[in-house]
């Protein structure tokens, strides 16, 4: 599939651009989410694979309020609050499974979520040979988003 390089994102200057337009309008313009391609981020650092992945939707710190949150049907979850709604046991394997495989069920978001295992696969072209680095990037981006949990 050639689609499969690209995300559901929105590129951050263009959404600014349109969501604090200077004029008013009587009418208003819906807003969408744009796609763009995934970028190559290291397979070692959550950190720079959530905010290149997951902060445009998510936020930075992870509540929920990044600039194409107001673009999505259902807004994106508060990742902060995992844990503590899990009675203070951060889910990491439902969170490196949404990661992998996209989300089950509506409860939990919908299918605008990327399903990020292939998408990371893409990156270095998927075959059997880099699982491994598949894997490596989904445990580091879901140590980051246990790192985010509220104190």
């Amino acid at each position: 599939m050639k689609n499969i390089g690209f995300v559901a994102m929105v590129l951050f200057g263009a959404f600014a651009v349109a969501a604090g337009s200077q004029e008013p309008s009587a009418v208003s313009q819906p807003k969408t989410v744009e796609k763009v391609p995934i970028k190559y981020t290291s397979p070692t650092s959550g950190q720079e694979m959530y905010v290149s992945y997951c902060a445009a939707c998510h936020g930075r710190s992870g509540k929920g309020d990044g600039p194409a949150a107001p673009a999505l049907k259902v807004p994106p979850p508060d990742l902060t609050v995992l844990a503590s709604k899990n009675n203070g046991k951060f889910p990491g394997d439902h969170v490196a499974h949404v990661l992998r495989f996209g989300v089950d069920a509506p409860a939990h978001g919908t299918k605008e979520m990327p399903m990020w295992g292939p998408l990371l696969g893409s990156l270095q072209g998927h075959t059997s040979e880099n699982e491994a680095l598949i894997q490596l990037r989904i445990a580091n981006l879901t140590k980051y988003i246990e790192s985010l949990q509220a104190k």
